[in-house]
């Protein structure tokens, strides 16, 4: 990311503190939710008996660190197949539509999420970790939805 970008998102974190980031359910689960940047959604699945049916759940805000953080989860953690992508899609930088790209095409020799149409879409993961993530993972694609039941029934 240029320094201008790092600067708008120190200035971002300041001025619209969100602290929750992710909460840890089941880690035997296999299932994973994404609400890009519906926080309330979020918070809703933290605080039910739902979280106990999935791994973990959080927000993705950016199309950079914040996919990198995902595809070194997935690596990490091998029990996780599937990640449910729902919520509302940040503004301007189209995260979920950024993490359908990598899963799809990969990143280039730069890092840059191949077809992707966000503003600093480069990762610093290995190639060897996206062609896992590609692998191994499966996404369902729920961006815009914040019904819960909704979400559950991909689920159930």
């Amino acid at each position: 990311m240029n320094s201008i970008g790092n600067i708008i998102g120190e200035i971002c974190k300041a001025v619209f503190p969100i602290p929750e980031e992710s909460y840890m359910g089941n880690i035997q689960s296999s299932i994973a939710i994404c609400t890009l940047s519906s926080i309330n959604l979020l918070k809703n699945i933290a605080n039910s008996d739902f979280l106990n049916n999935v791994s973990i759940v959080g927000r993705l805000l950016s199309e950079n660190k914040g996919i990198d953080s995902i595809v070194r989860y997935t690596n990490q953690n091998k029990n996780l197949k599937t990640i449910i992508i729902c919520g509302k899609e940040v503004w301007g930088h189209n995260a979920g539509h950024s993490l359908f790209q990598l899963h799809q095409n990969g990143i280039d020799s730069n890092g840059r999420i191949i077809g992707s149409s966000s503003p600093e879409p480069f990762l610093s993961v290995s190639q060897d970790e996206v062609i896992y993530f590609q692998q191994n993972i499966r996404l369902i694609n729920m961006i815009n939805e914040t019904n819960l039941e909704k979400i559950k029934q991909k689920i159930f």
